[in-house]
């Protein structure tokens, strides 16, 4: 039995990597062990490892390792804590392979503690271009990691170009579009999620564009002026605005005043606020919002699956591969309103299955199950 460790550290991260869980908890030959840690665990974030043991999904240990702050101090000496932590986590649970996802400092702490400890890493989402730090990290991750599961085929020829080994490379597609397929919610769900979780008044009968700006660590004290822009910007329409706190990424307390300093001199005006969705709920949002605003990758991930319409804010999501229902537009009211009104005229877009058609988590615990454990790699050129 093959033991596969999993580190959830993020909201975003656990509905990625939630079909994986699932795939790898169902396979015969793999034994699933989950440890939980960064955000996952703060309330202030929705403390989603609530929504993951609901999943049906139990951590064999949670890892508390984010310092106070939401500055690039505290991002960087975060991820040392998170290095510290984890590889005393790794030690005791001896896995076989560890799994990371994407491109965040939570990520780059697990694949620092994995290979210094020897333990085969395997990545997913790699080869991926996007703006600031990020695409940076995930470069770095590639490079230190065993095993890749690129979510395009473009994304696995970059991957490749990077020296990597061709036989391990496996180009499975984004997990997220797992959850799209596997675990659909109806909007009559929804409504119900949201009267019981919530005291807000939000119509789901009602068209809704939904907002999630998360802060961009190049840029990290413009984050309330940027996302003062996109809510002045919304704030022109008539329409419900669903608003999601952002992320736990350097600058994030500047976003989070942007947002309550808004709230507090307009009051809810047609806005309404949630700190978290489970990942099929997100999604059904996701999919019934008349447009997608701010600089979330769902915007461009599940949306390009589901056809909704999106308005990409900044540089955030730079240089991605991306569907035709997203434009991009400045961080200025007055062009993020024009490309809202352009995305609201144009009403949905047809499915495009850029990265995947919802089989991925099932490739990668086939692959994982099955591969030859091997931690020297060597260069391809």
């Amino acid at each position: 039995m093959r033991k596969v460790c999993v580190v959830v550290a993020s909201r975003a991260n656990y509905g990625r990597v939630k079909p994986v869980l699932r795939a790898v908890q169902e396979h015969p030959d793999l034994e699933l062990q989950i440890v939980v840690g960064a955000s996952m665990l703060l309330d202030r974030y929705g403390k989603a490892v609530d929504v993951l043991r609901k999943d049906g999904f139990t951590p064999l240990k949670e890892v508390y390792y984010m310092l106070e702050g939401e500055n690039l101090a505290t991002q960087a000496k975060s991820t040392g804590m998170g290095i510290i932590e984890l590889s005393s986590v790794f030690q005791e649970l001896a896995p076989d392979v560890v799994i990371t996802v994407a491109d965040r400092f939570e990520t780059m702490a697990t694949a620092i503690a994995a290979s210094y400890l020897n333990i085969p890493l395997a990545h997913i989402q790699g080869g991926e271009i996007t703006g600031n730090i990020d695409e940076t990290v995930r470069h770095a991750i590639t490079k230190l990691a065993h095993y890749h599961f690129p979510a395009t085929e473009e994304s696995g020829k970059r991957i490749l170009k990077m020296g990597e080994e061709a036989w391990r490379v496996k180009v499975t597609g984004c997990p997220s579009i797992d959850t799209l397929l596997s675990e659909k919610v109806q909007l009559e769900d929804c409504k119900e999620f949201i009267k019981k979780r919530t005291d807000t008044t939000i119509d789901l009968n009602k068209p809704f564009i939904l907002l999630t700006q998360h802060p961009v660590t190049s840029e990290y004290m413009d984050g309330r002026k940027q996302v003062t822009e996109t809510l002045h910007a919304l704030r022109r329409f008539p329409v419900q605005k669903m608003v999601l706190w952002p992320n736990i990424d350097a600058g994030s307390n500047l976003v989070s005043l942007g947002i309550r300093g808004f709230q507090d001199r307009y009051g809810n005006e047609n806005f309404f606020y949630f700190k978290n969705f489970p990942p099929e709920v997100y999604n059904c949002f996701l999919e019934n919002a008349v447009c997608l605003v701010g600089n979330s990758s769902s915007f461009i991930r599940e949306a390009s699956f589901l056809g909704t319409p999106s308005v990409i804010i900044g540089n955030r999501q730079e240089g991605r591969e991306h569907g035709k229902n997203v434009i991009y537009a400045d961080y200025d009211r007055e062009d993020i309103a024009r490309k809202v009104e352009q995305q609201l005229t144009h009403g949905k877009y047809e499915s495009e299955h850029i990265f995947g058609a919802g089989k991925a988590g099932k490739l990668i615990a086939e692959y994982l199950a099955d591969v030859k454990l091997d931690i020297n790699k060597r260069m391809t050129y």
